[in-house]
C-alpha cells in the first residue's frame, strides 16, 4: 500500500482510491457459496446427479427458476463504457470499476446480488442482441454509463425483448431522486409544480428523463426550457434528435439569461460553473437550484447562497446538504421489482418511488442516520429535502411502494409476499 503522507490532498485521495480498489483483493465484489459443500453428499446434490432434478423442474416450468436458482435475487449491471461518470467514452473495460461499484451498492443497500458485464460491440444492435440473449439469467437488468441518444434506443428495445425489468439508472434513477427532492423543495417554498417555470441545463439522457418524470408528476411541458451546448432548444432548430424535439419550445428566447429570468427552478445536468451568480439573481423569489454536475456543480453552493439568501440548493455531492444520489432509489426499485417478479419497471413504479422517497424526508430522522451523516440534527426544510443515502428505512419504504405499484399496474407475476417490508 502506497505512502501518501507527503503528497497534496488530491494526490493522496487518488492513491487512497487506487489502494481501496487493489487491496486486500483486487476489485470490490466476489462470489460466495450459499449452500453447504462440505461432503460427498453435498456435492452430489449440488452437481451431478442431484442437479438434474431442478433442471427437469425448470424445463417443465420456467418459473421454477425462481425456486431453484439465484435468478430472483440477481441483477446484471451492464455497460459499454461510452459515458463513464463525467469522464466520457473510455471503453467497456475502463467502466468495470464503476460497474463493480454498482454491484457493491446493490448488495450493501438492498441485499441483491449483482454481476457486472462489460460489452464490446460494433453496432447498437449488437449490444441489444448480446444483452437480450443473456437476460433470462437474471432477475433484472441495470444499464449503466451508455451515451445518449443510443441509450434510449437500447433501453426501449430491451424492454420490448426481455421479460425481466430493464432500467437505465443514469436516466431514471437520477430522475426519481431529482423529482422527489424538487417536489419537496417546491412544497417548502409554497410553490406548485404545475405552475413552476423550469430551466434545464443539459439535454442528455439524465436531463430528458428528469423532465419527462417531472411532467408525470405535474410539471407542464410548455413551462420547461431545455438548453444544450448550442443554447435554448426551440422549434426553429433543425439539428434536434427525436428526444430533444420533445422539448423544443416555441419561443424567441435563445440564451440561458433569457429563459432563466423569472424562473422558479434550475436543473443542471451539464457541466461545472455554467450558472453564474448573476444568472441566479434573475430567477424568481425563493428559487430552487439543482446543480447536479459531478464532481463540480453548475454553481458552487457557497456562491449560490451568497448571491441569494432565499435559494434552496441541491448538488450531486456528499459534502453538501441535499445530495441527489441515485443510491436513494435504484437498489430499492430493483428490490421491489424482483420480489414480485415484475416484467418491467413502469411509470407507476417510478412515481411510487418518488412519493416514498419524498415522504421519508418529512419524518423524524433516527439517531443512527444522524451519526452516519455526521450531523447533530436533520429536519425537513431547505437543507434537508431528501433522505440521506445511509437511511435504512429507504429499502423498506421504496421497495414496498414499488412492489405495490407493480402489482396494481399489472406487471407483477406474483402478489406482494405476506408481511413484505412492513414497519418493525
Amino acid at each position: 500500500m502506497s505512502d501518501t503522507s507527503n503528497t497534496d490532498p488530491k494526490a493522496a485521495f487518488r492513491q487512497q482510491a487506487l489502494d481501496y480498489h487493489e487491496f486486500p483483493t483486487p476489485g470490490k465484489i466476489s462470489v460466495e457459496i450459499s449452500t453447504p459443500a462440505d461432503s460427498v453428499k453435498d456435492l452430489a446434490l449440488a452437481y451431478s446427479p442431484g442437479v438434474a432434478e431442478p433442471v427437469r423442474a425448470i424445463a417443465a416450468d420456467p418459473e421454477d427458476a425462481y425456486r431453484y436458482t439465484a435468478k430472483g435475487n440477481l441483477v446484471a449491471v451492464i455497460s459499454n463504457g461510452t459515458a463513464i461518470l463525467g469522464l466520457g467514452n473510455l471503453g467497456p473495460l475502463a467502466s468495470k470499476p464503476v460497474m463493480e461499484g454498482k454491484a457493491l451498492l446493490f448488495k450493501r443497500f438492498a441485499n441483491l446480488d449483482a454481476i457486472d458485464i462489460e460489452v464490446t460491440h460494433r453496432t447498437t444492435q449488437d449490444f441489444i442482441n448480446t444483452v437480450a440473449s443473456i437476460a433470462n439469467t437474471f432477475g433484472g437488468i441495470n444499464l449503466e454509463d451508455i451515451k445518449a441518444p443510443e441509450c434510449f434506443e437500447i433501453e426501449q428495445a430491451l424492454i420490448e425483448r426481455c421479460d425481466v425489468p430493464v432500467f437505465h439508472d443514469d436516466q431514471h434513477g437520477t430522475a426519481i431522486v431529482t423529482a422527489a427532492g424538487l417536489l419537496n423543495a417546491l412544497e417548502i417554498r409554497n410553490k406548485k409544480i404545475e405552475q413552476a417555470q423550469i430551466v434545464c441545463m443539459g439535454a442528455g439522457a439524465a436531463a430528458i428523463a428528469c423532465m419527462e418524470l417531472l411532467i408525470k408528476c405535474g410539471a407542464q411541458r410548455e413551462h420547461i426550457y431545455m438548453l444544450d451546448s448550442k443554447g435554448v432548444i426551440h422549434t426553429r432548430r433543425s439539428d434536434l434528435n427525436e428526444y430533444k424535439q420533445l422539448f423544443a419550445n416555441n419561443t424567441d428566447k435563445r440564451t440561458l439569461q433569457e429563459v432563466i429570468n423569472g424562473a422558479d427552478v434550475f436543473v443542471g445536468v451539464s457541466g461545472p460553473d455554467l450558472l453564474s451568480a448573476e444568472d441566479l439573481k434573475l430567477m424568481a423569489d425563493n428559487p430552487v437550484v439543482f446543480a447536479c454536475s459531478n464532481p463540480d456543480p453548475e454553481i458552487q453552493p457557497e456562491l449560490a447562497h451568497e448571491a441569494r439568501s432565499d435559494v434552496i440548493v441541491a448538488t450531486g455531492r456528499s459534502d453538501y446538504p441535499n445530495q441527489v444520489n441515485n443510491v436513494l432509489c435504484f437498489p430499492f426499485i430493483f428490490r421491489g421489482a424482483l420480489d414480485v417478479r415484475a416484467t418491467s419497471i413502469n411509470d407507476e413504479m417510478k412515481v411510487a418511488a418518488v412519493e416514498a422517497i419524498r415522504s421519508l424526508a418529512k419524518e423524524e430522522v433516527p439517531a443512527a442516520v444522524l451519526k452516519s451523516a455526521q450531523v447533530d440534527s436533520l429536519s425537513f426544510g431547505p437543507d434537508y429535502i431528501i433522505p440521506k443515502p445511509m437511511d435504512p428505512r429507504l429499502c423498506q419504504r421504496v421497495a414496498r411502494a414499488v412492489a405495490k405499484a407493480a402489482v396494481e399496474s399489472g406487471v407483477a407475476r406474483i402478489d406482494i409476499p405476506e408481511n413484505y417490508m412492513l414497519d418493525n
